[in-house]
């Protein structure tokens, strides 16, 4: 099982340069990046952890540039979109920039993505939240007509090009890994459609169990698995590591330079111990 740091990165934390290289440095396997465009002032949607949205969701830095710094200052770990808000990005200029951070990266990106809470702000983006399950599915598979072929055409409901060249292509072959986030049977049904990935959030097993049953059966084969904001806590590891999860990503929150680089420190302590 493999240790990613999941976080937000602010423009009042530590930095994307420092935060990568320390992330590699202590030994950990991927840097996990979440994406909000932008915050609506009106807040209607209900967060889903509860209670009052946190302050760290208004000053996030793009995903992909920060995904980008952090490709230049390392040479190990995975980049990863925890997750990528499809549904409010332009298939053709996002799959040019995931395949410019594999390029940049040598062939270490990897494609989370998902369908969005926010109804707020993904409105704001001309996205129907009625239809944004099939926008995202339309959307994975445009991205991964541009990867793959030369030229390449997409024609849905949706999305619609003409045949069209697009470089550069990613390193990794076929294309990066693509996982899905989401908790609902639509998340089920949508991993299963696009034979990606399963990004879950850290909840009770049982509900992992179940969850990873239904799309292992619908399937026919293992899905790899991956849950992100996990808390440091070793005996729910034991457990995620029994279900077959391959990629943890340990919660940071976003703090200053000196206070991650500390909880780093724990962290990493922590992982070696469990390791043995």
């Amino acid at each position: 099982m493999k240790f990613g740091i999941s976080t937000f990165v602010n423009d009042n934390s530590i930095d994307a340069v420092s935060l990568a290289r320390a992330i590699e440095q202590r030994g950990f396997d991927s840097l996990v990046i979440a994406e909000h465009t932008h915050i609506p002032a009106s807040r209607q949607t209900p967060y889903p952890g509860g209670g009052e949205l946190p302050s760290k969701y208004y000053r996030t830095l793009d995903p992909f540039v920060t995904l980008a710094a952090a490709a230049a200052v390392t040479s190990r770990i995975e980049l990863f979109t925890g997750i990528a808000l499809l549904i409010e990005r332009d298939p053709i200029i996002t799959a040019k920039e995931a395949a410019s951070i594999d390029l940049i990266s040598g062939g270490r990106f990897v494609f989370g993505v998902g369908a969005g809470w926010n109804i707020e702000e993904l409105r704001d983006h001309g996205t129907d939240p009625k239809t944004r399950g099939a926008l995202l599915d339309e959307r994975i598979e445009a991205i991964k007509a541009l990867w793959t072929n030369e030229p390449a055409q997409y024609h849905g409901k949706y999305v619609n090009f003409d045949a069209s060249y697009s470089r550069p292509k990613p390193v990794r072959q076929p294309h990066p890994p693509i996982f899905i986030g989401g908790d609902s049977n639509a998340t089920v049904k949508r991993v299963i459609r696009h034979n990606a990935g399963w990004i879950s959030n850290p909840n009770p097993v049982e509900a992992l169990r179940k969850r990873i049953d239904q799309m292992r059966e619908g399937a026919g084969h293992d899905v790899p698995l991956a849950t992100f904001g996990t808390p440091p806590k070793p005996d729910y590891w034991h457990a995620l590591d029994d279900l077959g999860f391959g990629r943890v990503g340990l919660l940071l929150p976003t703090l200053s330079t000196d206070e991650s680089l500390r909880l780093l420190d724990k962290h990493a302590a922590m992982v070696d111990q469990y390791r043995g």
